[in-house]
């Protein structure tokens, strides 16, 4: 790891005032990120139509079901294909920041729910190992992944044809992450219909990670900048 270099050493009063103009960046940065919220709200919505099968704990249950008693539903795309002994390891530490946090997402009318590829009992023997008890679903008997753009046939990558981020940069596997998020709105008749409201991918994914912002806030950052890729430090909680 690269050692802390310190820029520069000063009085109290020099560092008050040098921490004061920071803030004036900081509450401007909040502020265009209050704005950018906004329009992420304002964006139209897509009406799902097909209501997926997915297993879980409890056998199958559809994608209407997956929103318990609330009408928001995050489903984080957990990389985890047929036949991988492990998640993948990014993944992992994303969802090492979902534990616990269920019940507050629910009192405000959200569920959250990962989704993978791979067959529930492989799913359930990782969760297992890692100590995880959010719940976590198996897409393996619907086209749920790839109609959400997060898993891609062996045709597509061949053909170069497997885009990803919304066409912004191509899939560099069969599987890939990202998170959408849906929305029911049910009718007085007791009629139900479910849209997909947002969808984010690869740096968008960053929101989602408190590990990495805590990070953030310290004099050597994530500290990445001299290895072969970004996450090139990273093991699964159970393996450092």
């Amino acid at each position: 790891m690269a050692s802390i270099a310190n820029p520069l050493a000063i009085d109290r009063a020099s560092w008050e005032a040098a921490r004061v103009a920071h803030l004036e960046d900081e509450k401007e940065f909040t502020k265009l990120r209050d704005d950018l919220s906004r329009k992420r709200r304002e964006l139209p919505w897509l009406e799902i139509t097909d209501d997926y099968t997915f297993t879980g704990l409890q056998g199958k249950v559809r994608l209407s079901d997956l929103f318990g008693d609330s009408s928001q539903l995050l489903v984080y795309h957990f990389m985890f294909g047929p036949g991988w002994e492990e998640g993948c390891p990014s993944c992992s530490y994303w969802a090492d920041n979902f534990e616990g946090i269920e019940k507050h997402l629910e009192a405000r009318d959200t569920s959250l729910v990962c989704i993978s590829r791979g067959p529930i009992e492989e799913i359930q023997n990782y969760q297992s190992r890692m100590g995880w008890t959010f719940n976590w679903y198996s897409s393996a008997d619907s086209s749920f992944n790839y109609d959400m753009r997060v898993s891609f046939t062996p045709e597509e990558l061949e053909s170069g044809r497997a885009s990803y981020n919304f066409g912004t940069s191509p899939a560099h596997g069969d599987e890939m992450p990202g998170i959408s998020i849906f929305a029911k709105q049910t009718d007085a008749d007791g009629s139900s219909k479910i849209y997909l409201t947002y969808q984010t991918f690869a740096r968008g994914l960053d929101m989602l990670n408190g590990a990495y912002h805590m990070l953030d806030l310290t004099p050597k950052e994530r500290d990445e900048q001299d290895l072969e890729f970004s996450m090139a430090w990273l093991r699964r909680h159970d393996s450092y």
